[in-house]
């Protein structure tokens, strides 16, 4: 199992000094399952709460926070749509780089097991749990992937599995 260099615990003048792992593209050839990939953090505002809501999803408890007092929230937060958007921002600029971008196929067992709220910060970790090439196009094939974004606590807030198309090496 490899795990990524931000994973090491070293201080971040020092993660992957040596390689260039988290710049290159990774092909299907280079992924194992098991592997792990972290991710930046997202500092979630009220703000930001309250703009994706009155764009994407203008419920009360995402858009006042005297309203979201009154629901079973007692709180302002943020939608789960909001949630999702900001860890797709975590996962593509994260450590996992497929090569030609992450192109998404499908998305099974999305959870929001916690609400995020003003003040948490996000941090994703990507899983390979599966890799395969395509039967029909030998250029590429898929991964599986279990993604889940936790807060500054380490409590989940988000997991879901998805399928991504992943590029092969093409040979000479």
């Amino acid at each position: 199992m490899r795990v990524s260099c931000r994973q090491k615990n070293l201080p971040t003048s020092l993660r992957c000094a040596t390689t260039a792992e988290t710049v290159n593209e990774e092909y299907l050839e280079d992924l194992h399952v098991g592997d792990r990939f972290g991710s930046d953090r997202i500092e979630v505002t009220a703000e930001s709460i309250v703009a994706f809501a009155r764009d994407f999803d203008p419920q009360p408890f995402h858009l006042d926070p005297a309203a979201a007092e009154q629901s079973v929230f007692k709180e302002l937060v943020a939608s789960g749509w909001h949630t999702a958007a900001m860890s797709m921002r975590l996962f593509v600029t994260g450590e996992l780089r497929p090569a030609g971008g992450s192109v998404g196929l499908g998305v099974d067992e999305l959870r929001w097991p916690r609400p995020v709220k003003p003040g948490d910060t996000l941090r994703l970790e990507t899983e390979i749990l599966d890799v395969r090439p395509s039967q029909s196009k030998p250029d590429r094939g898929v991964i599986r992937i279990r993604n889940v974004t936790t807060n500054q606590r380490g409590e989940i807030v988000q997991s879901f599995v998805a399928s991504v198309l992943v590029r092969r090496r093409l040979s000479d």
